[in-house]
């Protein structure tokens, strides 16, 4: 077996093994919902939810078995534990505190929950396509009710919501997201007034009009290919949702999202993603069938779809480079636009209903909101057949924009239906990650924007590899960050980059 030492000590031989057994379960089943979510018949996803349900409960048993239990209290003593190394103190780590956690549930438990999020998965996506919210009502009500127990056996942490937060970051509180998000609140929303008040709009009148579907497709292949996305250990596809699946660092999958009134939205979607996949594809050789390979934390990995997505893909450096391409892609639909005016196009800042297709500062208020619905969820009891008047009302009042339907509202996005409650927070801890990670890259690569004018994407995806991406979890998120930038996860630096890039767009004092 690859990933065992023979000169392992016994423990740490079954350990590896073990270990290795419920990586390839988790590896079967990704391609199983992958496939779920990128086109299988609806009429086998009741029956394919069970096998879902059936697979997960053995990766499940395996992970809080007696064996394990053993096995981790043995590699826990302080004797064998002075023999780890790197790799194996961290994968010690970090399944014990997953058997700790997961023991506490029920098999039967835990399995009942699989196959209803796998099945709801499937009815979100129709009742979106029907706007039917009553129909995905009881869905939504029983993966909460679950949550609320899961809640209860891990132990409530400072609030019930907190516990949620810790399942995507580390160590994250409402309190800690309660002052980065006032601090990000503080300065965006004046920016927000600013931008309004300001005369000077960009044109984006070149962006209507109808683009060819397979074209927007061969231009998403370019880029990914021109990011340094590795084909041979991955593929894209279209999907409802855009996302990434990595199964290992040589099968990563991502879909986006075409629209034929949007050349750019399937773009970003692929940026976005491509981001996700550069990630899990660069994770160092010796994870592979641990725990350990894959992203440190959510906001760790949003950190590199946003930054590809956004601070690459909508900078002026990029299109300086790359509108020539998408010109030569749809011949006609674009001649005369200069780099600058296409650059400004893109980013014009405008509340909008749609999370995925918010500028770069707007966003982060439709993070904000669906963060204070999740808390009132968890700490408030909110009744769920009330969501639709709450999402609405604080869309209203946060970015003056009411939803016309519960489609292009609450049933918009794809997470809770799968039961990632405390995810969203990620997007914003990302876009603050991004940021401050941009800010070192600048000054260690002093070339990055002539670089990316020029095509050389690769210079950047290398940097991020070395301080990011090999890593997978052997560091945590504060580890990370404080080794690139020398201090803890700051909000300033997203919001000065953000101020300076629309200062100049919209002309502000």
């Amino acid at each position: 077996m690859s990933t065992v030492d023979q000169a392992f000590s016994p423990s740490l031989k079954r350990f590896r093994e073990l270990t290795n057994q419920i990586k390839q379960y988790e590896e079967i089943l990704g391609v199983v919902y992958w496939d779920m979510r990128t086109g299988a018949p609806r009429k086998g996803l009741e029956q394919r939810s069970e096998a879902v349900g059936a697979l997960s409960s053995e990766s499940f048993r395996l992970a809080t078995s007696s064996e394990m239990g053993e096995l981790l209290a043995k590699l826990n003593e302080s004797e064998e534990q002075n023999q780890l190394n790197e790799i194996n103190r961290r994968l010690v780590e970090e399944t014990t505190k997953e058997y700790e956690r997961n023991r506490k549930i029920p098999p039967e438990m835990y399995r009942e929950y699989v196959v209803l999020t796998s099945q709801a998965e499937s009815a979100w996506e129709i009742a979106k396509d029907k706007n039917d919210f009553p129909g995905f009502v009881p869905y939504l009500e029983k993966i909460i009710a679950f949550n609320r127990k899961f809640i209860e056996i891990w132990g409530v942490k400072d609030t019930p919501y907190d516990t949620l937060l810790d399942m995507h970051e580390q160590g994250l509180t409402t309190v800690e997201l309660d002052r980065l998000f006032g601090e990000l609140r503080a300065r965006l929303v004046p920016l927000a007034e600013k931008i309004a008040n300001s005369k000077h709009k960009p044109d984006t009148s070149f962006l209507e009009g109808t683009f060819d579907i397979e074209k927007q497709k061969k231009f998403s292949l370019f880029i990914l290919n021109e990011m340094g996305y590795d084909f041979d250990a991955g593929r894209l596809d279209e999907s409802v949702h855009p996302f990434a699946t990595g199964l290992s660092p040589g099968d990563v999958r991502i879909t986006t999202r075409y629209l034929t009134d949007d050349i750019m939205s399937a773009l970003f979607g692929t940026l976005h993603e491509g981001g996700h996949a550069l990630y899990e594809q660069n994770i160092k050789p010796e994870l592979i069938g641990t725990s350990l390979c894959t992203g440190t934390s959510m906001g760790i990995h949003e950190s590199q779809s946003r930054l590809w997505e956004n601070m690459v893909g909508r900078s002026l450096s990029f299109w300086e480079r790359y509108l020539p391409d998408l010109k030569a892609h749809f011949p006609g639909q674009l001649d005369g636009v200069t780099a600058e005016q296409f650059y400004k196009g893109i980013n014009v800042v405008q509340p909008s209903l749609i999370r995925i297709e918010a500028d770069e500062l707007t966003y982060n208020l439709h993070i904000m909101i669906r963060y204070e619905i999740e808390k009132m969820l968890f700490n408030e009891d909110l009744d769920p057949r009330d969501l639709p008047e709450v999402w609405n009302k604080k869309y209203t009042e946060a970015l003056g924009v009411t939803p016309p339907n519960d489609a292009q509202g609450v049933l918009q996005d794809v997470h809770w239906s799968g039961g990632a409650f405390g995810y969203f927070p990620s997007y914003s801890l990302g876009n603050m990650y991004g940021a401050q990670m941009m800010n070192i890259a600048r000054q260690k690569l002093p070339d990055l924007e002539q670089q990316v004018a020029s095509g050389q994407l690769l210079p950047l995806k290398e940097w991020l590899t070395d301080l990011v991406y090999q890593h997978g979890k052997l560091l945590n998120p504060s580890e990370i960050i404080e080794r690139i930038s020398g201090e803890p996860l700051q909000s300033s630096y997203l919001c000065d980059y953000l101020e300076n890039k629309y200062r100049e767009i919209y002309r502000l004092e």
